[in-house]
């Protein structure tokens, strides 16, 4: 097994982890869209953006199988079956998620129940948007002098609660910037694990809402004050936490803002 096909897109019988990207279409990878092209079966997460969707050719079955926190979501055992089903009925199937398949996005256990069960599969890369939200909103999540390292988190663990298995205490001693998934529901307890650790509270912290789509906006605010600010803004989701010295730069690079025109609110007037 190899991690890129030679082809284009799935053979029949095999299963392609494919990654969507942040949500605009235009990010999405040339091989991605092969694969949407020549797929039979696709099974799609809650994607951000769904126009990537539309690349999918007439005539092929599109399951929705997303999870959204506080929503019914399909149960990984679900998604999982059907893959394999689709995959012994000669199809050729595409597991469509956000992002990329590897990154917070339990590929990996896709990937594992598929080789148990003998289904080829391969993996397509996708943009995600640990780097591409903050680089929609200017913050480069490293930058010499400032910041020379890059954790990524998931802000809460298959419980809903903040994860016990992060050293928080670690991170806030590392200087590395920290970006954060899936955050804003335990955005307070993560906070206070990291004001408790020693991070200051005057730490820049970033919150960008729907990275590269029409309505993304970034909340500019600090340790302190973030989980009060995002109450007030209403921040809508997907939403990503940077926080780190580099959240201080969004909005001061000179940014050529696209059609999206992402708006970028401080604190102070996000009441």
């Amino acid at each position: 097994m190899s991690f890129l096909a030679a082809t284009d897109g799935p053979r029949p019988g095999e299963v392609w982890l494919v990654g969507a990207g942040p949500g605009d279409p235009e990010l999405l990878t040339l091989r991605a869209a092969n694969a949407l092209r020549r797929a039979d079966l696709v099974l799609h997460d809650a994607l951000p953006g769904r126009g990537v969707l539309r690349l999918v050719r007439a005539g092929a079955t599109i399951i929705p199988v997303g999870k959204r926190k506080a929503a019914q979501a399909t149960p990984q055992s679900t998604i999982i079956a059907r893959m394999i089903a689709g995959a012994r009925a000669g199809q050729r199937v595409v597991r469509l998620k956000g992002g990329d398949p590897f990154l917070f996005g339990r590929g990996g256990e896709e990937a594992a129940a598929l080789a148990a069960s003998g289904i080829p599969w391969r993996v397509v890369p996708g943009v995600t948007s640990g780097t591409a939200a903050p680089a929609a909103a200017g913050i480069p999540v490293t930058h010499r002098g400032i910041a020379s390292a890059v954790t990524f988190v998931t802000g809460h663990d298959e419980s809903g609660g903040l994860p016990t298995s992060v050293d928080w205490d670690a991170l806030a001693r590392s200087g590395a910037t920290l970006v954060a998934f899936m955050a804003l529901s335990c955005l307070d307890e993560m906070a206070v694990r990291l004001l408790a650790a020693g991070l200051l509270a005057g730490t820049p912290v970033s919150v960008i809402s729907q990275a590269s789509l029409p309505g993304q906006s970034t909340l500019a605010s600090t340790l302190g004050a973030c989980t009060l600010a995002v109450r007030r803004a209403g921040i809508p989701t997907p939403a990503l936490v940077v926080i780190g010295r580099v959240a201080a730069l969004g909005g001061t690079l000179g940014l050529v803002p696209d059609e999206a025109a992402p708006r970028i609110r401080d604190a102070a007037t996000a009441s």
